[in-house]
């Protein structure tokens, strides 16, 4: 009798593993939805939509890479419940197309699960909620501790930093986390200080500390 239990016993836990699996990406897809919704509503009204009624953050950005078909909405802040639903922007880091480095964090196996696929080259497109678009080449990709990222936060240039959980394949947290780097390389024309390519790159100069921390309970 034991003989046949163990396997059932198995199989079932099997099965439920995978339900909760496929309720956590089912959940994620459904946010993206509503993000999208929403998102499109704030380019529309000129202003933050919240996706649903309760919720405490509301979309400020779409990130693209279209060379893999990838596409997510970021969420203002990276708290738990935030990244839930989608990538979050990681406070007082600057706005997409700002100088400063924007910072946008998400889980590994759900929003940023792209990341693996994404080499160096790769144009990473961010639109913000005010319609804006800004595009941006990833130049380069570490792995570092949560609290040692090298994220310069006084930078001068035009920075755009992609950060998650690593091992890509882990199914535990742990203190790694993979930092994706990209540099603006193209924007819309701004009414009060037009951005070429020149510019950007004169500017994208690097200075040094303080450095940012990627949040300890990221994904």
């Amino acid at each position: 009798m034991h003989r046949l239990i163990s396997p059932l016993v198995l199989a079932l836990v099997g099965i439920i593993l995978f339900g909760d699996g496929a309720y956590i990406h089912a959940k994620a897809w459904l946010a993206q939805v509503l993000l999208e919704r929403a998102f499109d509503r704030s380019i529309a009204t000129g202003q933050a939509v919240k996706p649903w009624s309760w919720a405490d953050t509301w979309p400020v950005a779409r990130i693209e890479v279209k060379r893999i078909g990838a596409s997510a909405i970021v969420l203002e802040g990276a708290s738990g419940q935030a990244l839930a639903f989608g990538p979050g922007h990681i406070h007082q880091t600057a706005d997409a197309g700002e100088r400063g480095v924007a910072v946008y964090t998400a889980h590994r196996d759900t929003h940023f699960r792209f990341l693996r696929n994404v080499v160096i080259g790769d144009i990473i497109d961010v639109t913000r909620r005010d319609g804006r678009h800004f595009s941006y080449r990833a130049d380069s990709s570490t792995v570092v501790r949560f609290d040692a990222s090298g994220i310069d936060a006084t930078t001068q240039g035009f920075e755009l930093v992609l950060a998650t959980c690593w091992p890509f394949d882990a199914v535990t947290s742990g203190p790694e986390r993979y930092i994706l780097h990209a540099t603006l390389v193209g924007a819309d024309k701004s009414p009060t200080e037009p951005t070429t390519r020149a510019s950007v790159a004169h500017s994208n100069a690097r200075h040094t500390t303080p450095k940012v921390a990627t949040p300890k309970d990221s994904p």
